[in-house]
């Protein structure tokens, strides 16, 4: 028998939150972008560990302002992926707001963080001082491609563990 799992995705807009839930669930990734108004569910059945669960995944529309989320949409939430682009540093300074407010607003819930379009590297603005600090902080952190898929599984994976307490 599986369980459900309700999981959020926030960070700003043109991060790739949308385009790293359809890496997971569907396989494929594509260079349209089409914004996410409010928000857009998807569920993916995974085996994490011998655990059966049905991941129901809120992707919520991006905002600049932690003040303009959608509160009510992590209500019943057992997870957070907080997502940033590494070519935008401002996304990162974004995050860390999203964070401070989810704690505000929710308290403590499993996330994880990914530093999305990982095959850009070249580009890259957000440096490895930034991620070491985050991860003093406790955040756990992983480099992430919607596009080569890289990091995508991992990160969904590792965030299943952390819901079901086993990471």
């Amino acid at each position: 028998m599986a369980i459900q799992k309700k999981v959020c995705l926030l960070g700003a807009p043109f991060v790739g939150k949308t385009s790293l839930v359809r890496r997971f669930v569907e396989s494929i990734y594509s260079d349209v972008y089409v914004a996410t108004v409010g928000v857009k569910v998807d569920r993916k059945n995974v085996e994490v560990d011998g655990h059966k669960v049905i991941l129901v995944l809120w992707d919520l529309e991006g905002s600049d302002e932690a003040s303009v989320v959608g509160w009510s949409y992590l209500r019943g939430t057992s997870g957070l992926l907080l997502v940033a682009d590494g070519t935008r540093p401002h996304t990162l300074e974004i995050a860390n707001k999203l964070y401070q407010r989810i704690r505000e607003e929710v308290g403590v819930v499993p996330f994880m963080f990914l530093l999305n379009k990982a095959d850009l590297l070249d580009d890259w603005v957000i440096d490895d001082a930034s991620i070491a600090e985050l991860r003093r902080k406790g955040w756990p952190v992983l480099k992430a491609s919607a596009k080569s898929g890289s990091g995508v599984e991992e990160g969904f994976s590792q965030l299943t563990r952390k819901i079901l307490g086993i990471q």
